[in-house]
């Protein structure tokens, strides 16, 4: 990260394509570059970072933590995702951990500089708030498939919304976990692992040697 300038970065997040050049310029003085390592905690459950940050390259993913030590995983994050932007809104602690699956490149930006940069530019107001309803439509999602559909139908979701479409199939290019899975839809691991067994047999996935998964696009049918 080091060879790219501030400002080269800054066009690189799709939420700052908005602004003007000066306004980019004066976003680039107050951004932090940090790399973070595989299994690295980004924010922390409960914690108050008063930053926002930006995914630039790698992986990270967001888990929430109830008082008897369970946990479940709420999402994936991926470049151009960001976090954090709630707390620095109502001035509440993280809601959720986030942490580093894969070496993480992340842009930081400051309480005082993201608050100031929101009414000088409506267009990255709006960003903010199309993330925001985007990350409460996935919340809806999870709270109807744990509430209306059985293991099977949960599992089935998860896979479609993982996967991304190449050619005629799905992929899932990252080595799947029957763990991280079963922390995904609220189940245990012997249960994914025979659903997933289950698919496999049926050929709605198919893992490959190189730790990627197909999933089939009729998978959809059991949503």
């Amino acid at each position: 990260m080091a060879a790219i300038s501030n400002i080269d970065l800054v066009r690189r997040v799709p939420m700052f394509s908005v602004l003007t050049e000066a306004q980019a310029w004066t976003l680039s003085q107050s951004i932090v570059k940090k790399r973070y390592k595989r299994g690295e905690s980004i924010v922390e459950q409960g914690g108050r970072s008063n930053a926002l940050f930006i995914i630039l390259a790698g992986r990270a993913r967001v888990v929430s933590v109830d008082a008897k030590g369970r946990e479940v995983i709420l999402a994936v994050l991926h470049p151009g995702d960001h976090v954090g932007e709630m707390s620095l809104i109502d001035g509440e602690p993280h809601s959720a951990s986030v942490s580093a699956e894969a070496q993480t490149d992340v842009l930081m930006l400051g309480r005082v500089a993201f608050l100031q940069s929101l009414p000088e530019n409506s267009s990255m107001s709006f960003s903010i708030m199309r993330g925001l309803v985007h990350r409460l439509r996935r919340a809806d999602s999870k709270i109807e498939s744990l509430a209306l559909m059985d293991v099977y139908g949960r599992v089935a979701r998860a896979l479609m919304e993982m996967s991304e479409e190449d050619g005629a199939e799905r992929i899932i290019g990252n080595k799947l976990s029957r763990q991280d899975l079963a922390k995904m839809v609220g189940a245990s691991r012997e249960m994914v692992s025979r659903v997933m067994k289950d698919f496999e047999q049926q050929g709605l996935v198919v893992e490959r040697e190189d730790g990627s998964t197909i999933v089939r696009e009729h998978m959809a049918s059991l949503l």
